[in-house]
């Protein structure tokens, strides 16, 4: 199959691809391989089906560092700062 992207849309997906070290081709094929998953996951019924659509969702996120203390702290939650 090929696709005609837009250059913008294309150096984009290289550059993805490169941060995660494969090909573009490589990179391309995981995404849609991780997106026709949860798509069919998504679409059957059932809680287990459901579950399982978003673990794969939350597998395809980035790792964030967790928050501190002191920025999920009251002071900071609170719009006066009190």
């Amino acid at each position: 199959m090929k696709l005609d992207l837009n250059p913008e849309v294309e150096a984009g997906l290289i550059a993805l691809a490169k941060a995660q070290g494969v090909s573009l081709e490589a990179y391309m094929e995981k995404v849609l391989r991780e997106r026709s998953a949860a798509g069919r996951a998504a679409s059957a019924s059932g809680a287990s089906q459901k579950a399982q659509a978003f673990r794969a969702f939350a597998r395809a996120q980035r790792r964030t560092p967790p928050l501190s203390d002191e920025a999920v702290s009251r002071q900071q939650l609170s719009r006066d700062g009190q």
